[in-house]
């Protein structure tokens, strides 16, 4: 019998490629289970020998996030589970480990396309498009649209200068000139050679001397409500704030205190805690720019994406090293 790759949501990224690659070596079926007890027959019956599992964020989705209940469930068989996207907050890696089960990731291929909606959102916050957008529809013309600021030479603050961040403060520094900061768990062993960059020591650190400050941390206990209260009292009056990482990072009651205050210039957000739910709460300020989580909406992204996962999962099915293993499982 041949083995399995099991599709827990939509493939239609490369398709034909990924089809005409796969389907030599394993049987391609799809996820039509809708409860843990469905899902747990299925594995002995239609999933039954399946070796790897592509997986889909979908916050909508039964199975759209894979924990303790899902893994204690699949069967020995299963090595890989081939996760589309960079961040996998969606996934129990521990839980995964613990049954065996190894995880991987598509992390430089999300770079580009989230670093493009970062500057929309750094630039709406600022200039105040998102909110002139708004008084254009209403017949309003510019009718309380106070004068904006120009991101040219201000201070860029990074936290977190893995791929996704340093692509943006590479476009942000080259394009407008903006001076980078950027803060890690420790300085880069190799920064940048084409653009300037200045490590700060700490997040306040950062917080104090920043006009932007980009989030692109991946979400985790250590890094939920990286930013509360007492750091969003450290940011400068009318700074931006902008987040296209995981909606956890911030601590939305207090980000909408510091909003009613009228302290920031702007804020940015393409992601939430609770998707595909937004607080309406936010809706009240015409300085935030809300996108639903529009990160890697693109063809290209999306291709490049599954590209990595076929990667993954070929390598699995020949016996070879998985290219893409998420850190804590290396």
């Amino acid at each position: 019998m041949s083995p399995k790759v099991l599709l827990m949501g939509p493939m239609p990224y490369v398709k034909e490629h990924f089809f005409a690659q796969v389907s030599p070596l394993a049987e391609i079926v799809q996820l039509s289970s809708v409860s843990y007890e469905e899902l747990e027959t299925d594995f002995t019956t239609k999933y039954s020998g399946v070796k790897a599992i592509y997986h889909f964020r979908d916050p909508g989705s039964f199975f759209g996030h894979l924990g303790e209940d899902f893994f204690k469930r699949v069967p020995e068989s299963c090595k890989v589970v081939c996760h589309l996207g960079a961040g996998y907050d969606d996934i129990d890696v521990e839980s995964a480990k613990k049954y065996g089960i190894r995880v991987t990731h598509t992390p430089s291929a999300v770079d580009d396309a989230t670093a493009t909606t970062t500057i929309y959102l750094i630039i709406s916050a600022m200039r105040q498009f998102a909110k002139a957008e708004v008084a254009c529809r209403a017949g309003e013309w510019k009718k309380n649209l106070p004068l904006a600021r120009d991101p040219e030479h201000k201070t860029l603050g990074i936290v977190g200068m893995g791929g996704i961040g340093t692509v943006v403060a590479r476009r942000m520094a080259l394009g407008w000139g903006m001076k980078v900061i950027y803060y890690n768990r420790k300085k880069l062993a190799k920064e940048p050679g084409d653009f300037v960059v200045e490590y700060k020591e700490s997040l306040d650190a950062l917080l104090e001397k920043a006009d932007v400050v980009s989030l692109h941390v991946p979400m985790s206990a250590k890094t939920k409500d990286l930013i509360g209260k007492a750091q969003l009292d450290k940011m400068k009056t009318g700074s931006v704030l902008v987040n296209t990482a995981r909606g956890g990072l911030i601590d939305e009651c207090a980000l909408l205190e510091v909003l009613s205050s009228g302290k920031l210039q702007g804020v940015g957000l393409d992601v939430y805690p609770d998707e595909p739910r937004i607080n309406q709460e936010f809706f009240k300020y015409p300085c935030v720019t809300l996108l639903p989580h529009m990160g890697t909406e693109t063809w290209d992204s999306r291709d490049k994406m599954a590209l990595m996962v076929l990667d993954n999962i070929l390598a699995c099915l020949k016996g070879e090293a998985l290219p893409n293993i998420v850190p804590e499982h290396q």
